[in-house]
């Protein structure tokens, strides 16, 4: 029996969460929802992260999940509450779970513009952690950039240092990337500092807090990463969608279009 799990982002970015999660077991059954027409997320007003928010749970109310992976830094820090009331079933998001893998106390976090205002990174940390340095940059550029079909290297490289020297400058020790599209250029940023800070990917810390609670058997472990269960939808631009899969995962699969009805 097959867990059936919901994942959602408003692009490719959920792609780390879903390899963190198919890099560890096989029993998952997942519909990946790409909210497209609507990218970014990280501008958009709280206000209208929790519409689009209630409009995900509709998508996923007749799926019979038995759990959502909230892959969405911004939706996670606006909207946590809706999708936990509206579908019932358990939520893992990123926020709450990469406090578990925070050791150090001067902290850097990356992330979009509605999550940085949020505060819901700091807010959660320090909940759990005391004594914690949190420094928060916005990073407005990002998904656009690692959202293009190629990727421009040059911008990247400019954007790069423009976000992450104000953390550098305050000597960060550890270095969260708080959108999920963030992790996709881990090797990129790697390069961009010192091997002494640590770069912390939140969708392992997810991974780690599911399979905690949902317990894989030892005849559902990783064998070989398969794509082969899982089922992917965008609201806009499928045939775009389709590339990004083939670039980034790999492999060729059908992408339904989807309708959430709204104006968004």
């Amino acid at each position: 029996m097959k867990l059936k799990l919901g994942i959602f982002d408003s692009g490719i970015g959920g792609f780390t969460i879903l390899n963190s999660l198919l890099k560890t077991r096989k029993d998952v059954e997942v519909f990946y929802l790409a909210d497209t027409k609507r990218i970014p997320f990280g501008n958009k007003s709280f206000k209208e992260i929790r519409l689009i928010a209630k409009e995900i749970c509709t998508f996923f109310e007749d799926k019979n999940l038995d759990a959502l992976l909230i892959a969405c830094n911004t939706t996670n820090a606006c909207a946590l509450d809706i999708l936990k009331n509206k579908l019932n079933i358990p939520c893992f998001d990123l926020i709450n779970s990469v406090s578990e893998l925070v050791n150090k106390q001067i902290i850097g976090v990356l992330a979009t513009q509605t999550t940085v205002r949020s505060s819901y990174y700091k807010v959660a940390l320090s909940s759990k952690k005391k004594n914690l340095m949190i420094f928060q940059q916005e990073c407005p550029e990002f998904v656009e950039e690692i959202e293009k079909e190629k990727l421009d290297f040059n911008k990247l490289n400019f954007l790069s240092d423009l976000y992450l020297r104000p953390l550098l400058n305050k000597n960060i020790e550890e270095l969260i990337l708080g959108c999920s599209h963030y992790p996709l250029i881990y090797n990129f940023l790697r390069k961009k500092i010192d091997s002494n800070i640590i770069i912390i990917d939140p969708s392992e810390a997810l991974i780690k807090k599911f399979n905690e609670t949902f317990a894989i058997s030892k005849n559902d472990g990783y064998e070989s990463l398969s794509y082969e269960n899982v089922k992917f939808f965008v609201t806009s631009e499928k045939d775009e969608f389709f590339k990004k899969v083939k670039n980034w995962l790999e492999i060729n699969k059908e992408i339904r279009l989807v309708n959430l009805r709204s104006n968004v």
